[in-house]
């Protein structure tokens, strides 16, 4: 069978453009993958193409939008998610400029298809009661429960995404002062994020315990499960549902849901209601704009203000209030 130049362009496209020449991480890879998948889907379910007979000239900017619009309808997705999947066909058309020239015109035309603006809710994170509680709930008698909390730890001190940590070797880790980890972020960056004293004296703990403070364990991931291998993103997700379990049952204020990225959105908040400025806030996450890092700024504002109008109960503002009119003034406008 005949290959077409969408296949052919599709697969350089994941294959060697994406991870070699613009050195994007394994995860918007197996997004940008996904996004494809669906828009196959679509076109064999809505619009009778069988996925081998899709060529560079089905890839029109009505057939983008109708696209959006079965993931929104038939499919229930959110403004977001749409926005990601079209993120994925404008970095493959972009893609082709390079290899496509002659179809440039039609190229810009899919660029145009804009993406959907959606208000951006406010930050869930934890108080820093709540995360007192969340740390306080390992057993540090069980060696299986220290690395919990070690691993704890150091979600919230590094302010990292849950693939950055898991990610993490021996190799990575200085605990000679000043204590850092060297953290591979989105698009192959790498970051240096210090280190508090607790939880390098409690990470520096774990490793002599384990063993991989071994010189010859340099390249060893630092967290593993109990069969032995690297610790996944589903591990980690049980662990935290674990914690936050036993968190609610010690105080049943504490919220029961709890996901990775949580204490990541924890730190970034207590950094920014201690007056931390927010290019180091953006500098610590390994956010490129600034603007991504500015939502902390925007909800410590709506927190503030709604705490003082709490406070306030309208007392402040008393002074504003338009006095009444005097009654033959009222006479005097009605018989105008």
């Amino acid at each position: 069978m005949k290959v077409t130049s969408f296949a052919k362009h599709l697969t350089a496209f994941l294959t060697e453009y994406l991870p070699a020449q613009r050195g994007v991480s394994p995860h918007t890879i197996r997004s940008y993958r996904d996004s494809f998948v669906l828009f196959l889907g679509f076109l064999r379910d809505e619009c009778g193409l069988a996925p081998e007979r899709v060529d560079l000239d089905h890839l029109r900017p009505d057939v983008v939008v109708r696209f959006l619009r079965y993931l929104a309808q038939e499919r229930g997705c959110g403004t977001g998610t749409c926005n990601l999947r079209l993120v994925a066909i404008h970095s493959f058309v972009k893609y082709l400029q390079l290899h496509e020239p002659g179809r440039m015109a039609e190229i810009q035309r899919v660029l145009a298809v804009p993406t959907r603006r959606f208000e951006r809710g406010t930050v869930s994170y934890l108080s820093e009661k709540d995360l007192r509680t969340l740390l306080a709930q390992p057993d540090l008698t069980k060696p299986r429960e220290r690395r919990d909390a070690v691993l704890l730890s150091m979600l919230y001190d590094t302010g990292a995404r849950a693939a950055e940590i898991l990610a993490l070797s021996a190799g990575d880790v200085r605990l000679e002062s000043p204590a850092q980890v060297h953290l591979h972020g989105k698009g192959g960056k790498r970051r240096v994020v210090p280190l508090m004293k607790a939880t390098a004296a409690a990470l520096r703990t774990y490793m002599r315990e384990t063993g991989i403070d071994h010189p010859g364990r340099h390249d060893e991931r630092l967290f593993h499960n109990d069969r032995g291998e690297a610790l996944t993103k589903s591990g980690l997700r049980y662990i935290l549902a674990k914690y936050a379990k036993r968190a609610a049952t010690a105080d049943p204020a504490f919220r029961a849901k709890l996901h990775p990225h949580m204490l990541r959105h924890s730190k970034a908040m207590h950094l920014v209601e201690s007056g931390c400025p927010l290019h180091y806030v953006r500098d610590l996450l390994g956010h490129e704009d600034l603007r991504t890092t500015a939502i902390y700024a925007r909800t410590n504002l709506e927190l503030q203000r709604a705490a003082l109008e709490k406070a306030d109960a309208g007392i402040s503002a008393r002074h504003l209030r338009p006095r009444q009119p005097r009654q033959d003034l009222l006479l005097m406008l009605r018989s105008l």
